[in-house]
């Protein structure tokens, strides 16, 4: 049809046709009237420049450039029209639909920045060649004039003086100010303005995820006074999104930098000297740029527009962390008294007075989560809707349905965080992972690493790190480093290192991973409370789940009582609970494929757990973390876990489980490699049994306050290659045997306060490369540390390092790193 109609006034018709369409589904299609709203304000500001287009084509011959707009436009025109026919109880189609008109959107965005650059190319041209038939005809006049004594011709003069039209307007730069109410800011532009003002400081980015209100700080930053008066006229903006031109870009900063025309360049390094040129003379006074909506892969575009001037800075918007940048400012969730400011205002009728009952007000601002789009989307769908409408959103929360499934606007803005994912399918199942977890529950690293590691079969627990880092970066999550400890990452060790998650994006995990039916997900997430299962539970015919991974987590009021699911096909099972005693379910024993099983107390005590011995009939089983539990002695069992290769028991009572007993502890785990202890307070000496996993690589025996003594039996373990007994502050000594540790190459007694004398067998130690022995000052080093010709690296405290200072000559190849403490507590305030 598009290609039937060009030309003529067909462009204008077809454009026309679309606005009435949109302006009539803004009344009467309610559910995308937010998006359809945004929508209109697009086509409205396309339309001067339709109308351009549309004039210049009938006397350019121009017409075939207008195909690709007029495609769009229909294409936008059926897309409007089948939203208008979508039942409002349609969620998924709902969501699916806001998420193609806000594309549609900004495929008119584009091309219309586009077409504006191709009408300024047009309109040089005819410039061009006006002047060219101009100088012509002068020159013709010329030579006439001089054989015949006249001047020009009149004909000619008149074509010399012809006017023609200016180029179009390319629309401003300048921040436009922020619309609808601003509120929780005060903080935010503070510290934004303290950086703004700072020197040294060239790029700044304002990161958060979608919906937080990164732009409306930004155009609100730019309103303030300090800043205007600083920066003055020198304030540019422009959205970059997630698919840039640079050319265009260019062409609209050099037009709205220099309103008498924009030179023509051949290349981007063209355009990007011409805009260097042209803020090297600006800069006599402070420069602001303001690249809002920059996305992942677009970090070369800020390094580009990046010039060498004082006073010049760059201030960017993203979903983003770009850390590499000199300042990342992480906008946070609005506080509740904001958060409840926001609302009403969108909420309630102006200079009204809420008729709502507190209490459901309060419950449906909660649901919220600080977040400012869900505030403004939630706040206006309910504005003038009666009570009893209030009361079903918080039925319908009360039931496990979030916002996500009744507001299609929020959750389509918040899908289009995990647009860049799709192409990331291990990175896209890591996010999907999250939901796994209690709200607001502070995930340690080390559980993501055992979970995704087997999971996704990854090579190493650096790789589970790295999809972390990505998902951080995207912000995804908040990834929250405690206490910062470059060397011990470098050597994998990961403690203290967590994530949290805004409770919108858990919630939106959870929602995209129940989009399928029950028996096709990859991935179930159960919460009960009491004994009130899901309805697929309990079915009598009960259809066996294809689920990867199984999370399910139990209140206090949990009676046990399991009943039966078919998960055979589960790899990974994680169960929370808080009860003082717990009972694992009978089901456990026929996932025959399972991997990885986390067990998470969080009660105030360790529990204890019923169906222990289940866990030993698991042979596929690779990695087990228990946290908070009272652990049984291992030696009891009669099974074998030949498959295990990591223990992790964080928090537990552990006095007994290392204890000798009737089997020994390599048979029953022949293939062990790593044994991570943290935070066992009751743990006095470590069990002799353990010895006996001559087969172990690593053990980790950390934050243990009552541990006084390691065992004689420690030298048999002659695999050893990382020993951590970091903060044992009651440890008095290591044993002599320590010497027969002939490949280890790491070891950590940093915090070991009460160790007074290093044992001379610690030169025994031919393989040792890294010490750590920071808070250590009162141990003394004996002679037989000039044996360890291979340590590279000793990490210390002052104090300490003067002890080392003696054995350098000795020791060729050592460098002696004072650690200065980095410890973060602002993990204490997220989200709170």
């Amino acid at each position: 049809m598009a290609a039937n109609l060009i030309g003529g006034a067909a462009l204008g018709a077809i454009f026309g046709e679309l606005l009435r369409t949109v302006a009539e589904a803004h009344k009467t299609a309610a559910m995308f009237r937010d998006t359809l709203k945004e929508l209109q304000s697009t086509l409205l500001s396309i339309e001067p420049l339709i109308k351009e287009i549309e004039s210049f084509n009938k006397v350019s011959d121009k017409e075939h450039e207008t195909k690709e707009l007029l495609e769009i436009i229909e294409k936008g025109q059926r897309l409007v029209t089948k939203c208008c026919k979508i039942h409002r109880w349609d969620y998924f189609k709902k969501a699916y639909h806001v998420k193609k008109l806000n594309g549609f959107n900004k495929s008119l965005d584009r091309l219309y920045q586009m077409m504006q650059a191709q009408q300024m190319r047009d309109v040089k041209e005819v410039l061009f060649e006006t002047k060219e038939i101009s100088v012509g005809i002068r020159r013709l006049g010329l030579k006439e004039g001089s054989s015949n004594g006249n001047g020009a011709s009149s004909e000619a003069s008149d074509v010399g003086s012809c006017k023609f039209p200016e180029p179009p307007d390319v629309g401003s730069f300048k921040v436009p100010e922020p619309r609808g109410e601003v509120v929780g800011f005060d903080e935010p532009l503070k510290e934004l303005k303290m950086k703004l003002f700072k020197d040294g400081v060239s790029v700044i980015v304002v990161s958060a995820p979608g919906g937080s209100g990164k732009t409306t700080l930004v155009k609100q930053l730019c309103q303030d006074e300090e800043v205007r008066g600083k920066f003055e006229d020198n304030i540019f903006y422009v959205t970059v999104s997630n698919t840039p031109n640079l050319e265009v870009i260019l062409q609209r900063l050099l037009h709205v930098m220099d309103h008498s025309g924009v030179p023509e360049f051949q290349s981007e390094e063209d355009g990007l000297n011409h805009l260097e040129c042209k803020l090297r003379h600006l800069a006599l006074s402070p420069i602001l740029l303001i690249l809002d909506d920059v996305w992942s892969g677009s970090e070369s575009l800020v390094d580009k527009l990046k010039f060498k001037f004082p006073d010049y800075k760059i201030l960017v918007t993203s979903r983003f962390a770009f850390r590499r940048f000199d300042f990342t400012y992480c906008l946070k969730p609005l506080n509740k008294y904001d958060a409840r400011t926001l609302f009403r205002h969108c909420a309630f009728l102006q200079n009204g007075t809420p008729c709502i009952p507190e209490e459901i007000e309060n419950r449906v601002i909660e649901s919220c989560k600080g977040l400012p789009l869900a505030l403004e989307v939630v706040g206006r769908s309910l504005c003038g809707q009666p009570v009893a409408m209030w009361r079903k959103r918080v039925k319908q929360h009360a039931k496990g349905l979030t916002i996500l499934h009744s507001d299609a606007v929020l959750l389509a803005h918040l899908q289009s965080s995990l647009d860049t994912l799709d192409s990331q399918a291990a990175i896209m199942g890591c996010y999907l992972d999250l939901g796994s977890f209690p709200e607001d529950h502070r995930i340690p690293a080390t559980v993501l690493i055992d979970m995704w590691v087997e999971q996704y079969e990854l090579d190493e627990d650096d790789d589970a790190i790295d999809n972390l880092h990505v998902l951080s970066d995207r912000n995804l999550v908040n990834l929250v480093v405690t206490r910062r400890d470059d060397e011990r990452e470098a050597d994998g060790c990961y403690n203290n290192h967590f994530v949290m998650q805004h409770d919108l994006l858990r919630e939106l995990a959870i929602y995209q991973n129940g989009l399928d039916p029950i028996e096709k997900r990859k991935r179930i997430m159960v919460e009960l409370s009491g004994n009130n299962f899901p309805n697929w539970w309990s079915e009598e015919k009960q259809q066996p789940l294809d689920a990867r991974l199984l999370s399910i987590s139990t209140d206090e009021t949990f009676s046990f009582n399991w009943g039966y699911i078919q998960a055979a096909e589960v790899e990974v099972l994680v169960l929370n609970f808080r009860t003082k005693n717990y009972i694992l379910p009978a089901f456990i024993g026929e996932m025959e494929k399972l991997k990885v099983l986390i067990v998470m107390n969080d009660g105030i005590y360790p529990a204890e757990v019923g169906n222990f011995p289940l866990l030993y009939s698991l042979s596929s089983l690779k990695r087990i973390r228990l946290e908070k539990v009272l652990v049984p002695s291992f030696e009891t069992s009669s099974l074998h876990l030949k498959n295990l290769r990591k223990i992790s028991l964080v928090m537990c009572n552990i006095s007994g489980a290392f204890k000798k007993g009737t089997n020994k502890m390599s048979d029953i785990f022949p293939n062990l490699l790593e044994i991570d202890i943290d935070y066992c307070d009751d743990m006095v000496e470590l069990g002799e049994g353990l010895c006996d996993l001559v087969q172990l690589m690593k053990l980790s025996i950390t934050n243990c306050h009552k541990l006084r003594t390691l065992p004689e039996g420690i030298g048999k373990l002659v695999n050893l290659d990382v020993l951590r007994l970091t903060s044992c502050t009651e440890l008095m000594t290591l044993p002599e045997t320590i010497g027969c540790l002939s490949k280890l190459t790491i070891l950590d007694i940093s915090d070991c306060l009460s160790i007074l004398d290093m044992p001379a067998q610690i030169g025994e130690l031919h393989s040792l490369k890294k010490l750590y022995m920071t808070g250590c000052s009162g141990c003394n080093l004996p002679p037989t540390i000039s044996k360890l010709q291979h340590l590279k690296y000793v990490i210390c405290d002052e104090e300490t390092a003067y002890q080392w200072e003696s054995f350098e000559s000795s020791l060729t190849n050592l460098r002696i790193r004072v650690d200065k403490e980095d410890i973060n507590l602002k993990w204490l305030h997220t989200f709170s």
